[in-house]
């Protein structure tokens, strides 16, 4: 049951922590496009500028490597975006891997913890014979909890895990929607409003 508990521990942490982090409005701010753009027609993009722009949201550390390069062709802004927005994925998808793992280990461990319990069960029989059903009872009773407590973790871990790797793919879409747009507008290839 400890590492049952253990695992549901974790679980728990990572999901308040990766629901709180893949928040819309933190990971793609509204009018950070259109803000960048204003900086850009007012010729106010300094260093000082980008690096808050950076500092801002995962989005912003995706639009400051275009913003760096913004003097460059289109090929090189997107390739700049592409290389730190691979890394700001990475950063959104942290835990994930562990949050699949704990789905997919807590029943195993419950069903290790029913081996275990049903394995004393008959060791009680053994040396006391059929005759008390208390023993028995009790042995069995003890053996199916750890199966209850792993699919208990599991299937919430499970749900989480897949929620929040839709949600990171969701997120990822929108800032390459962002990107591209600020890279083509500052490139004279789209207007401000498209």
């Amino acid at each position: 049951m400890w590492p049952i508990i253990a695992c549901s521990v974790v679980a728990m942490a990572i999901i308040i922590e990766r629901l709180w982090m893949l928040r819309t409005s933190r990971v793609v701010p509204d009018d950070l496009v259109s803000q960048v753009w204003q900086l850009h027609r007012r010729q106010e993009i300094n260093s000082s500028r980008i690096k808050s722009i950076a500092e801002g949201s995962p989005l912003g550390r995706i639009l400051a490597a275009g913003l760096t390069n913004r003097f460059h062709s289109k090929e090189v802004m997107k390739e700049a975006i592409e290389e730190v927005g691979r890394q700001v994925v990475h950063e959104l998808e942290r835990y994930l891997n562990t949050l699949g793992t704990i789905a997919s280990i807590s029943p195993l461990l419950g069903l290790l913890g029913t081996v275990i319990g049903m394995i004393k069960v008959f060791a009680a029989i053994t040396t006391a014979g059929v005759g008390n059903p208390a023993v028995l009872a009790g042995g069995i009773s003890e053996a199916l909890i750890t199966t209850a407590a792993g699919l208990s973790v599991a299937i919430p871990s499970l749900m989480f895990h897949r929620y929040l790797s839709g949600r990171v793919d969701f997120l990822v879409i929108r800032m390459e929607e962002e990107a591209l747009k600020m890279v083509e507008v500052m490139q004279g290839e789209r207007s401000k409003g498209g």
